[in-house]
């Protein structure tokens, strides 16, 4: 229903005037209203918030998926125009115009309030930036994509400070909900034709805030609903012994990591044991106990190569001192 809405034919928020060039409102606010009233009826993991602070599990693999989405979004903004013309040029401008200055915005909020900057912060910035110019890609002008950009940072960057126990781990609503009701809020002001800063009054403004609502209730409205049939039919969450194992194990057998270690942990006695090759007097072994703890190698629990060949190291146990 959404998409006949705003895209046609005679959806009523399209008879309103109502722009949405590549699914702000169809695509991104829909989702992740969706997604966050289902994370509030379904609740948060057992273990959430139990930690003092989330840190990305592979941060070289989050900016290897953002560097694919930035991509993606290419053909996602860019084949919205439905040809390759100059409008979808344009969209491809002003989706990399806008992504670029929302990146560096972010960047220097980071830094201004951390007194840092981050690669994860910088890769949230240009996906901000990539969903808040995606109802307007094909609308505004390059420096107006540059003006969304920036400014979609700084009215979307305090709804991630906000801890409203949700457990949304990848902040997909205040990422994709808040952006893009804000972007579409946006194009009202900043359209070539219609917009308030082109001469055209408030009415898109107003058309545009309009539409974002009427989406954001929908949204919210039918995916309760789901939820409640759904919950008549089959068990919506699984058991809390299943999640504490985790579902990986529980499902699949298998997981993305191996705990096994060829080691003990810190703090366990490492004993040392002569190579059969060669004998190893007393007085190797104390060197090579001096050498090893002077490094803090043997701390770690680690595998030692020192110059004395003939003698090597074992983990023949791992009692804690």
């Amino acid at each position: 229903p959404i998409c006949h809405w705003v895209w046609g034919p005679s959806g009523w928020i399209e008879a309103l005037g109502a722009k949405d060039f590549a699914g702000g409102c169809v695509v991104h606010m829909s989702s992740s209203v969706s997604a966050l009233v289902l994370a509030k009826l379904i609740g948060p993991r057992i273990r959430h918030g139990k930690k003092e602070e989330a840190q990305p599990h592979n941060v070289p693999f989050l900016i290897l998926g953002a560097a694919l989405l930035w991509f993606g979004w290419s053909g996602f903004n860019g084949g919205s125009a439905l040809a390759a013309d100059s409008v979808a040029a344009l969209a491809l401008i002003n989706t990399y115009q806008a992504a670029g200055s929302a990146l560096i915005a972010w960047t220097l909020l980071e830094r201004w309030r951390y007194h840092r900057w981050s690669s994860v912060g910088a890769v949230t910035g240009a996906i901000v930036g990539l969903v808040a110019i995606t109802p307007s890609a094909g609308y505004v002008t390059p420096i107006s994509a540059c003006l969304i950009g920036l400014i979609s940072v700084v009215l979307v960057y305090p709804s991630f400070q906000v801890n409203s126990g949700i457990d949304d781990s990848l902040d997909a609503f205040p990422c994709h909900g808040v952006s893009g009701f804000v972007g579409t809020v946006l194009t009202g002001f900043f359209a070539k034709q219609g917009g308030l800063f082109y001469g055209g009054g408030f009415h898109l403004v107003g058309v545009q805030l309009l539409a974002a609502l009427a989406v954001a209730i929908f949204a919210a409205s039918m995916s309760m609903l789901i939820y409640g049939a759904m919950r008549l039919c089959m068990r919506i969450r699984v058991s809390a012994e299943d999640e504490l194992d985790g579902l990986d194990e529980v499902l699949h057998r298998q997981l993305a990591y191996t705990p096994v270690k060829p080691y003990g942990p810190p703090g366990a006695r490492i004993d040392v044991e002569a190579d059969p090759g060669g004998a190893a007097s007393s007085g190797d072994e104390d060197d090579l106990s001096e050498s090893t703890e002077s490094s803090g190698l043997a701390d770690d629990g680690l595998i030692v190569d020192h110059k004395h060949t003939s003698l090597s190291l074992r983990v023949l146990s791992a009692q804690t001192v």
